[in-house]
């Protein structure tokens, strides 16, 4: 235990003190900061219902900037990338990873500690972000959230740390199997490349049989995360078709109780877990079996 609480504090200081997170937080406090503050008009516009009126912060946006969700579908990705690309290889390529493990250490405190202190920093990412457009908001339309807005403002924050860990054990699980940087990058970039492309145009998936597109939709982390956020911060909405369909704004449909929804994201979130949980399990056991050399 001491091992590990010694590797996520020696990888939490590196990432929060990196040049690379450094550059990732300040695009995400500028590009959030500028979007509420240039659609602010927009958005007190359109916050018209009496219900979920805060989380409509979340859901609206102006003609210019795209939608917060939708940014963060897209950014989060992203962030898991660069903080795990080169978690494994450049430990190999600079002789630090045979060092550590010759001292006191489990090999698989390594890979827990990395992984860990990587899933701290999306956590830290994410939730300033909801906070920075909650508060910018707050300002702009003067109205707080209610419980059951903070409920559900919780459990996506806890779907999108998920979510960036999906990306980050993709990540490392290639940092695992290349031994150049680079090219776990760019097999990062690929996949994730891949599932938006999918997402963006369902109509390919729509070509192949219906139960297979359906599998496929099932299993795409982003196609996943994407449901689960939209039935969270849109209550009004039910199914991702009836979104793309009808919008953010004004879905006349009566909104889902909090239960509901949480029943409703169950099934979806219970396979971006276990998607999470095989792409790190595949990096734990190909790192335990790794042979390190000095």
């Amino acid at each position: 235990m001491r091992g590990l609480i010694t590797v996520f504090r020696k990888e939490l200081a590196d990432d929060f003190t990196s040049w690379r997170f450094i550059i990732l937080f300040a695009i995400v406090f500028a590009v959030g900061a500028f979007a509420t503050y240039i659609d602010a008009q927009y958005i007190r516009g359109a916050v018209t219902e009496p219900r979920f009126v805060f989380l409509q912060l979340y859901t609206t946006s102006g003609q210019t900037l795209p939608l917060f969700i939708f940014f963060i579908a897209f950014f989060m990705p992203i962030v898991g990338i660069a903080l795990g690309f080169d978690a494994i290889n450049s430990e190999k390529s600079n002789g630090t990873l045979s060092r550590l493990v010759s001292q006191p250490i489990y090999r698989d405190v390594i890979i827990n500690g990395k992984f860990l202190a990587g899933g701290v920093t999306i956590a830290i990412m994410l939730t300033s972000m909801v906070v920075l457009v909650g508060g910018v908001g707050l300002c702009i339309i003067g109205v707080p959230p209610s419980s059951e807005e903070v409920i559900r403002l919780m459990a996506f924050l806890a779907v999108g740390i998920v979510y960036g860990g999906f990306w980050l054990g993709v990540a490392i699980l290639f940092s695992i199997f290349f031994r150049r940087a680079a090219t776990s990058a760019l097999a990062s970039i690929g996949v994730w490349i891949f599932f938006i492309f999918m997402f963006a145009f369902p109509f390919f998936v729509q070509l192949w049989q219906e139960q297979i597109g359906l599998v496929i939709m099932r299993i795409s982390p982003v196609t996943v995360f994407w449901q689960v956020i939209n039935i969270l911060l849109v209550p009004e909405a039910r199914t991702l078709g009836q979104i793309l369909q009808s919008g953010f704004v004004g879905v006349p449909t009566s909104a889902l109780a909090l239960d509901q929804s949480l029943l409703t994201v169950a099934p979806h979130l219970v396979s971006l877990i276990v998607l999470t949980v095989v792409c790190f399990a595949v990096s734990y056991v190909k790192f335990m079996r790794e042979e390190i050399r000095a």
